[in-house]
């Protein structure tokens, strides 16, 4: 079976004026479609065909193919942006919640930690929230590189590159990041968390 462009978890305009459906045709259905498109164009008949895209990501990486991984790690990527974000607004609770205040400070903390890391990153990248099930960290990464090749667990992510936000932002990245991080999900990175904690030695 090739790799599946995943269906969005709400509806195109759900996180406007934020994210506008002008932007999500763009980036969802041309930049994520196309790093999909592209991927299976690449894999089919070759030794990664049929294997997972997590597989296809992590195998890629360690091999040096470097064009099946930028369009994996792309398609991989964005399938857990856009499941970071909701239009909800709902709050953080539980054990993440917990371990964020401990860490950050709180919620805000974090969210101004997750905004200064996207405009640390020169050029276009994604930052992350980590975690290896007791502790947490703010990553950063350039073009289509991710942790989650070098086995680290990301909670949640945030794209950086240009086309998530110069259509309604223009060049003011710090506007759309500082704007972006009100819509993330928290209970979807709490109960990752809570996964991930109960598999940690």
């Amino acid at each position: 079976m090739p790799i599946a462009l995943d269906p969005l978890p709400w509806p195109r305009d759900a996180l406007a004026p934020v994210v506008s459906a002008a932007t999500i045709d763009l980036h969802y259905g041309k930049h994520h479609k196309g790093y999909v498109d592209t991927l299976n164009g690449l894999i089919a008949g070759a030794e990664f065909e049929g294997a997972s895209l997590p597989e296809i990501v992590t195998r890629a990486k360690a091999e040096g193919a470097t064009k099946i991984f930028n369009n994996a790690a792309q398609a991989w990527s964005h399938t857990l942006y856009w499941n970071s974000l909701s239009p909800a607004r709902a709050p953080l609770s539980g054990a993440l919640a917990d371990l964020v205040a401990q860490t950050f400070g709180g919620v805000d903390a974090l969210a101004s930690r997750l905004v200064d890391a996207g405009m640390q990153r020169f050029g276009s990248g994604w930052v992350w929230l980590t975690t290896d099930g007791r502790s947490l960290d703010v990553l950063s990464t350039s073009n289509a590189d991710t942790p989650m090749a070098d086995d680290v667990t990301c909670l949640l992510t945030i794209d950086v590159w240009e086309h998530a936000y110069y259509v309604d932002y223009q060049n003011r990245r710090a506007e759309h990041l500082k704007a972006i991080v009100g819509l993330i999900d928290w209970p979807a990175a709490g109960a990752c968390f809570e996964r991930e904690r109960r598999r940690a030695p």
